[in-house]
């Protein structure tokens, strides 16, 4: 995938597929120039041997179609600058990735359009999961909690075009203020 952000939409998805109520993605830039991106699910989790295989891109769990390649790029693009990937999940319990790329390496995929993939995912599920969004550096940290957001707007629901403009814009100035220049 050409954009960690879109590394980011797939894993996503596959919480949203696993039944999550809440999705906490964390990405934090050290000062060393390592980006961590992690995202945690309450979803149904996997077993060992399920967590195993979604390592695979023939191992899923869909039906429709027998590749799975959301997990095995991730893991392969953060491998590729030096970085690091790791999965855990438990059954009834939920899932953790871990990807941190090295952004100072040649094959380290440009961010991408942050504010844009996070809007489109709160937008396209107004009800569920709940998002926390939490990015982070040396320099700042900043959270975004649509249930905080919704209890703000009260019977405003979310996907109003003003409130996603809002979003954009805040999602913007969180990923500027935090992780400065990295975003292309």
């Amino acid at each position: 995938m050409p954009e960690i952000a879109l590394h980011l939409l797939d894993l996503v998805q596959n919480s949203i597929r696993a039944g999550a109520k809440t999705v906490r993605i964390v990405i934090d830039l050290s000062a060393q120039l390592l980006l961590t991106l992690t995202l945690m699910d309450d979803g149904c989790g996997m077993d060992e041997e399920m967590a195993a295989l979604a390592h695979s891109p023939f191992g899923t769990s869909r039906t429709t179609r027998k590749v799975g390649l959301g997990i095995p790029l991730t893991r392969e693009s953060a491998l590729a600058t030096g970085g690091s990937f790791s999965l855990t999940s438990e059954p009834g319990i939920g899932t953790t990735v871990t990807a941190s790329f090295d952004t100072r390496h040649i094959d380290c995929p440009p961010l991408g359009k942050l504010e844009d993939t996070l809007v489109s995912l709160i937008l396209a599920n107004p009800d569920q999961p709940e998002f926390e969004i939490s990015l982070s550096s040396k320099d700042a940290n900043e959270v975004l909690d649509t249930r905080q957001i919704k209890q703000t707007l009260g019977t405003v629901p979310i996907t109003t075009p003003d409130v996603a403009l809002w979003l954009t814009a805040c999602l913007r100035d969180m990923t500027e203020n935090t992780l400065g220049g990295i975003t292309s």
